[in-house]
């Protein structure tokens, strides 16, 4: 099958879970509301969402690598479709987190097998090809919003809710039937150009022999950092705009605008990651991060169009996380076992989530200001751009011998 028939694949997949994250802060006044529960309370499902779908990735990216991805995502689209569905059935706390849980777990299957197809089939053109994609979960919520913003108003979350799951999951169920088994792509010579900027492995790491190297670590400690501030504009958005006494027309701009700075950050970052480097673009992409978060937590509350530009520019600059560190990641340790690979890189968010969601609301109900959440996020954002200077420095990852016996 083409190589861009099964890209255009992954990106409906991808754009369908957007929904199940960058939407969620839509919600989360709805569910206070109808069901007494508190700002933290309701948080803790967003943390115990992205953390289903990141840690489960080890198992489901290893198992798209041996099965391929069309039966294991095919599952995943039914799992997100009841979960997401099922939420605003339940009026009970415990069950809207396993529910919330269970789309996760679906995600996780969808996000890695996608990403999979872009780390694997575009070798030539590999920031691109993962921008693209990213650019789907990173802008797919922009297509959703206007609409259950609309449900919400004429009905109410429980409609909005069951509406937009089941659109999710079939969709999802139909995009797997055009990605296929596992295997790498007929090899693509990377342009000269590519060449020159972008480091390359020319050895196959195994997850194991990944590991074992510092480099890994690196790019975890990397990730982690970047993905805490990020995060916490996505589920914090709308309560910090509310605190900030931000009007809900404003509000209403910036939950469309987010997503599509989002999404464009992501491919824009990628094409740049393919020209000047991935590390270069780090230092650049997290430097502008850092100021964007700094600018949302001093001077977002003076005035709406302040806080739209600034939250916009957190998304433009923060969304790359997912395109630059899968990137680097198959370029330092090969293709071949991308999916499985990237699972334990991509498993940063779940922790981040910790952080930036329940912890983040916490931290708020206590001092009443969100300041110290915005200026922390904008410190870690800086000390990875130090970190990614150094990176730039650092030779290759060696696969490690193994014993002729």
């Amino acid at each position: 099958m083409n190589r861009w028939v099964r890209l255009v694949a992954a990106v409906i997949a991808m754009i369908q879970i957007a929904n199940l994250q960058y939407a969620w802060t839509l919600f989360v006044q709805p569910l206070r509301d109808a069901n007494g529960w508190s700002l933290s309370e309701v948080q803790w499902g967003f943390t115990i969402f992205i953390a289903l779908e990141t840690w489960a990735m080890p198992l489901t990216g290893w198992l798209i690598d041996a099965k391929g991805a069309r039966p294991l995502m095919s599952a995943a689209g039914i799992l997100c479709g009841i979960g997401w569905a099922g939420i605003g059935m339940t009026n009970s706390l415990p069950m809207m987190y396993f529910l919330y849980g269970l789309a996760g777990f679906g995600a996780a299957i969808v996000y890695c097998g996608s990403i999979g197809v872009a780390l694997k089939w575009f070798p030539d053109r590999r920031g691109v090809a993962a921008g693209i994609i990213a650019a789907g979960f990173g802008s797919g919520a922009a297509l959703f919003i206007p609409v259950i913003r609309f449900i919400l108003q004429v009905e109410d979350y429980s409609a909005a809710f069951l509406y937009t799951g089941i659109v999710q999951g079939v969709l999802i169920v139909l995009a797997a039937q055009f990605l296929g088994g596992p295997g790498m792509a007929p090899a693509h010579t990377p342009t000269a150009k590519a060449a020159q900027q972008v480091r390359r492995q020319k050895d196959n790491f195994s997850s194991g022999e990944m590991l074992r190297s510092g480099h890994f670590y690196w790019l975890y400690a990397m990730m982690l950092m970047m993905g805490i501030g990020g995060l916490l504009a996505t589920a914090q958005v709308a309560p910090v705009a509310r605190t900030y006494g931000i009007a809900e027309s404003f509000l209403a701009i910036s939950l469309v605008l987010n997503p599509i700075a989002n999404g464009t950050g992501r491919l824009f970052w990628g094409w740049v990651s393919d020209r000047i480097g991935r590390e270069s673009t780090m230092e650049i992409a997290f430097a502008i991060q850092a100021l964007s978060l700094l600018s949302v937590g001093l001077l977002g509350a003076q005035s709406g169009l302040i806080f739209v530009i600034s939250m916009a520019m957190v998304f433009f600059t923060w969304g790359e996380v997912y395109v630059l560190f899968p990137s680097a990641l198959a370029d330092f340790f090969g293709a071949k076992n991308a999916s499985s690979n990237y699972s334990f890189l991509y498993s940063t968010k779940g922790v981040a989530s910790i952080v930036a969601g329940g912890l983040a609301a916490t931290i708020f109900e206590m001092t009443g200001s969100w300041g110290p959440a915005f200026y922390g996020s904008a410190m870690l954002a800086l000390i990875s751009v130090f970190m990614a200077t150094r990176l730039k420095k650092m030779p290759l990852p060696v696969k490690p011998q193994t014993s002729a016996a």
